[in-house]
């Protein structure tokens, strides 16, 4: 049984010269590990011929389907703050774009399919660790309704690659809107290849917001677009103690989703200076340093289009861009309280709703409280029980004071305790994917065991009920865990 995609591939029919058309490495025996059942069907794929031999090497690349075209995407990207003029898709391919049951679009990435003309010294190749822990976290991610890109499938290749020793190799297939980045405009702009950045922002406006196409300056309002999508994103990280640690503008989606999850976090103990990665040394993509770096890239994004949102006055194209630029923080601050008034119950909107909550996350800074756990204490808190939120925050002091302001301003609406507590529990997820048992699970999984992985994969793809069997997943992550850190580009 070969599995059959109804491919319509506009990036590689419209936009010659923004790629190289290349394909996946042969690999010496594809084996699906893990295969996404749900998101076939939304792609109108059979699962069950994705799950056959044919299946993996489609799946791992090593076989094109009959109607792909796949192809390296050229961009560029600011990496930690310096600019890499050329970087590109150095392991992996867009194998193609197929249109799903609800009509979108949606591209199918294979992450680790071998070498392009983009990989400079590496291998093209993907650790089977990285691209399990991808998958899980790209799926938690959808479960917790923040916009990501998806995980079709986690295919083994059957053979060994090297990175601090030899490990299995894998291929991840990811799904998202499109994989059009900041990034990818800095290519052009860059090279002041005016011709195919333009034809760039005509065919991502036409790809992602046809609507913008009827607007009086539609380059401007494809700036409005990303800054309120990127806005709303980061708030949405914010809002479940999500560190990306990686925020390049090469990972920076004009769709406005989460992409790239190799160096990524959730904290534990709330800290706002919270970072992971081994190369971040000076903080710049930690936890609280994210909504201002959304607002940088914008910045990034924004130069690209200048000439394009006013060909004949620069000055003035600068200062549109300028007023969108400015505007970020309200618009993020708009997304982050919304979602922070719906974490702590509060279905109407006070004025001091905002300092309610930056002192809440002051005293838990102060306690080095669990950022997961606090949230779901509220909802205890709510029904009269305060054993939990004691427990988190034992400066008795402090967190009675804050705990009369909140009370008080629950007492401002007519919600009944148990109907506030379960909205509380729909949006305050339970099991998050919490490094130490990701960790774990990966090294089971690594060894040949799969059973804790699937069992963390279940748990963090459905966050908010809670099942006894699933206890193991709730809490921090003990004191002998230590220091967690992430790596790129592994």
């Amino acid at each position: 049984m070969t599995p059959v995609f109804e491919f319509d591939n506009t990036y590689a029919r419209e936009l010659e010269g923004l790629f190289v058309a290349w394909r996946g490495e042969e690999v010496p025996d594809p084996q699906i590990l893990c295969l996404n059942r749900t998101l076939a069907q939304e792609l109108k794929l059979d699962a069950d011929a994705l799950a056959t031999e044919a299946g993996a090497k489609i799946l791992s690349g090593t076989v094109s389907p009959e109607g792909a075209a796949p192809l390296a995407m050229a961009y560029a990207g600011h990496q930690f703050g310096g600019f890499a003029p050329a970087l590109g898709d150095g392991r992996a391919l867009l194998l193609g774009e197929v249109v799903d049951r609800q009509g979108v679009r949606r591209d199918i990435h294979l992450k680790g399919s071998g070498r392009t003309p983009f990989s400079r010294t590496g291998d093209g190749k993907a650790p089977l660790g990285p691209v399990l822990r991808e998958y899980l976290v790209a799926e938690a991610m959808h479960a917790l309704d923040i916009p990501t890109s998806r995980a079709l499938s986690a295919t083994t290749t059957g053979e060994q690659i090297r990175r601090h020793g030899p490990t299995p190799g894998a291929v991840l297939a990811r799904v998202a809107t499109s994989h059009i980045r900041v990034g990818t405009f800095q290519f052009f702009a860059s090279r002041g290849d005016d011709e195919k950045l333009k034809r760039l922002a005509d065919y991502t406006i036409k790809r992602l917001r046809p609507d913008l196409q009827a607007h009086e300056n539609p380059y401007l309002g494809l700036l409005q677009h990303v800054r309120e999508t990127q806005a709303e994103l980061i708030a949405r990280w914010m809002l479940v103690g999500f560190v990306h640690g990686v925020m390049n503008t090469d990972n920076t989606t004009i769709a406005g989703e989460t992409i790239d999850y190799g160096p990524c976090a959730f904290v534990d103990g709330y800290d706002p200076r919270a970072v992971f990665s081994s190369i971040d040394h000076r903080g710049r993509y930690a936890y609280a340093n994210q909504p201002a770096i959304g607002q940088w890239n914008l910045a990034r994004f924004a130069e690209c289009l200048i000439d394009l949102i006013n060909p004949d006055d620069s000055d003035n194209a600068i200062e549109l861009a300028t007023q969108e630029l400015d505007a970020f923080p309200a618009h993020y601050e708009h997304h982050w309280l919304a979602g922070m008034r719906a974490k702590l119950g509060i279905q109407t909107e006070h004025a001091e709703d905002k300092a309610l909550a930056d002192d809440l996350l002051d005293l838990m800074h102060q306690n080095k409280t669990d950022f997961t756990s606090l949230f779901r204490a509220l909802a205890d808190v709510v029904q009269g029980n305060h054993t939990e939120l004691e427990a988190l925050i034992p400066d008795a002091a402090s967190r009675d004071s804050w705990l009369s302001r909140y009370v008080s301003r629950c007492a401002d609406e007519a919600e009944s305790p148990a109907i506030r507590a379960a909205a509380m529990n729909q949006v305050n997820p339970l099991y998050i994917p919490r490094n130490h048992n990701v960790e774990a699970a990966l090294a089971d999984a690594e060894a040949g065991d799969l059973t804790l992985y699937n069992a963390l994969f279940e748990a963090v793809t459905d966050p908010f009920e809670p099942r006894d069997s699933f206890d193991r997943f709730e809490g921090p992550a003990p004191p002998e865990f230590g220091r967690f850190t992430t790596f790129c580009g592994t």
